[in-house]
């Protein structure tokens, strides 16, 4: 997910066991890896193509993918750019256009201005400290995390990762709708969404469940279910939901 270590995955990986074999990444420019050369030439572009190269090198035959949230959206991408190249698809809290949440009815080209807007934002917060981009990320992160310690954790990777990768990479999110793709894919895909952080604000589990089945109405082989517990970090904060799933569907 965006700014997240694959450390994310230990607890997860830890449950499964030694069934599977594991290849667990953490992207270019997050929780202080080095960023790529020249990301505005395009983040997801050039992650896909990495993956795909390392899949070929590992001489991997039809992986499982497992992604959370930018990691879902990139799994799609790589899903729909080669149908069969993967097994199946685990997609964590994660949707084809996330923007026509928050504004129904905006197309990814009228996204732009503000998706311009952010981008910049955030490439302007590279010249603060470390301390005051943790101290936005503890802010923030309550909202998509439950438990106090994982908020930690999460807030050090936010901290250490570069923000002209973050701005990119949301920027490109904003502004990229692949709701009518999912057609394209030829694989089993689980979907596991999270709705309780959004209750305040009038939702409800089945208005939420509601706008992911909507949105991945395309896809040919879909299964949506929601956390009753979780927030964002469904794999942290709801983990026998979560390891229940993922047991059932791999």
């Amino acid at each position: 997910g965006l700014t997240c270590d694959g450390a994310v995955w230990d607890s997860t990986l830890e449950a499964l066991g030694d069934e599977y074999e594991y290849h667990v990444v953490t992207l270019p420019g997050f929780a202080g890896q080095a960023p790529l050369e020249n990301v505005e030439a395009g983040f997801f572009t050039q992650i896909r193509q990495m993956l795909f190269d390392y899949i070929e090198k590992q001489e991997l035959n039809q992986p499982i993918i497992v992604g959370h949230s930018l990691g879902g959206f990139l799994a799609l991408q790589m899903a729909i750019e080669k149908p069969d190249f993967a097994e199946k698809l685990v997609i964590v809290d994660a949707l084809p256009f996330m923007t026509a949440v928050q504004m129904p009815g905006i197309t990814a080209q009228e996204a732009k201005g503000f998706a311009q807007t952010m981008k910049t934002q955030m490439k302007a917060a590279s010249e603060q400290s470390f301390e005051q981009k943790l101290a936005y990320q503890k802010s923030m992160l309550p909202s998509m995390i439950n438990d106090e310690e994982n908020i930690e954790i999460a807030a050090k990777w936010g901290a250490q990762s570069d923000m002209t990768t973050v701005g990119q990479a949301m920027y490109e999110m904003y502004t990229t709708d692949i709701r009518e793709d999912l057609d394209q894919i030829e694989i089993p895909i689980l979907v596991l969404g999270a709705w309780i952080a959004y209750k305040d604000f009038g939702s409800t589990r089945q208005s939420v469940l509601n706008t992911y089945t909507d949105q991945y109405k395309e896809a040919k082989e879909v299964t949506v279910d929601m956390t009753d517990k979780g927030k964002h970090f469904i794999m942290w904060d709801d983990p026998e939901f979560f390891q229940a799933w993922l047991e059932k569907f791999l």
